[in-house]
């Protein structure tokens, strides 16, 4: 599927210095249809009541998905960006590491559109994202 194919260490290296970096994330594995992220849920992904942020959660689904679109371009020509998130909170998660897999929904030539689960430890859902990333000739941003 992909155009790109990364490997692992590609990946964390693509995202070295960014918000990954300060939350924890780290890509764990490309599939043949998927990529896999995890993050910790510890001080610099709870909120004040000591559960993860659901911005947390959002901020690995999207890095997720887009670092996935960006692997179903052709980079000399385009760039990816977000266009809109939309995220349903299922389950609180209060300690350990939850784990995000991307997949995609539908593959355009202008718009992704991926759904992204991310679970606990338990393999119980906690977040579902659906992500729509649009794809821009580069310059235009």
């Amino acid at each position: 599927m992909w155009k790109n194919k990364y490997t692992i260490d590609e990946c964390n290296k693509i995202c070295e210095n960014t918000i990954h970096d300060a939350l924890g994330i780290k890509l764990t594995e490309v599939g043949a249809d998927f990529l896999k992220g995890t993050m910790p849920v510890d001080d610099r992904t709870v909120q004040p009541f000591r559960l993860l942020h659901g911005g947390a959660s959002v901020v690995l689904a999207e890095s997720l998905g887009s670092l996935a679109s960006v692997m179903m371009i052709d980079q000399d020509r385009n760039i990816c960006v977000g266009l809109d998130v939309n995220a349903n909170h299922v389950r609180a998660a209060k300690s350990g590491i939850v784990t995000g897999v991307a997949k995609p929904i539908n593959i355009g030539g202008k718009i992704h559109i991926w759904e992204i689960k991310i679970t606990n430890e338990a393999d119980k859902l906690v977040c579902i994202v659906r992500l729509t990333v649009t794809v821009l000739p580069k310059g235009k941003i």
